[in-house]
């Protein structure tokens, strides 16, 4: 059972979702604590958010998927969870050749990257995290409480996670990780 989710452009939460991606990049929403990310969990529902979400923001090659996003959004009032995320490491980005290092790792455009990291102080946190779909897909009502630009929220219920299976095998995901570790330094683990 797993009751707090994660909020991400709804994009990322589908490549997340298919694979084609194991990381969260991560700067912190002007409604957290001092505007700072922090990571308060380390398993999460995948929230996906459509407020500023923009083409702009992503790779040009990931257009059709935000393009299938849009057209597969739930109706207005409702939020659809169906994977969940574990975080694997933490990493603390203080230069932006250690962001652009991993372009090939993710959909971000190099103009969301730069943004994140400038917004505020420099730096940006970058989030592995093997992804797991659920069994069956959770619908929620939406509500006050899940909007504003925050990264974390309390669902208003637990929703069971038994039964819910890896995106990526194994060996594919320590790849990552290897990959990760051979071009940053982590700063933490969870």
């Amino acid at each position: 059972m797993l009751k707090v989710a994660f909020k991400e452009w709804a994009v990322i939460c589908q490549a997340l979702a298919e694979g084609r991606q194991a990381l969260i990049l991560r700067k912190g929403g002007i409604a957290e604590d001092g505007g700072e990310f922090r990571v308060e969990h380390t398993r999460f529902w995948l929230f996906p958010t459509y407020v500023h979400q923009q083409s702009t923001g992503i790779k040009p090659e990931a257009l059709p998927l935000l393009q299938k996003v849009e057209a597969e959004r739930p109706p207005p009032g409702l939020i659809r969870l169906t994977h969940l995320a574990e975080v694997a490491g933490v990493y603390h980005l203080h230069d932006m050749v250690g962001a652009m290092r991993l372009r090939h790792l993710h959909l971000w455009s190099d103009e969301t990257v730069h943004a994140r990291f400038k917004y505020r102080q420099p730096g940006l946190y970058v989030m592995p995290v093997r992804v797991y779909e659920a069994p069956q897909s959770h619908e929620l009502p939406d509500n006050n409480y899940y909007a504003g630009c925050r990264s974390w929220v309390d669902l208003q219920r637990e929703l069971p996670t038994e039964g819910a299976t890896p995106v990526v095998d194994d060996a594919a995901f320590q790849e990552l990780l290897r990959e990760l570790n051979t071009l940053l330094k982590p700063t933490a683990f969870a």
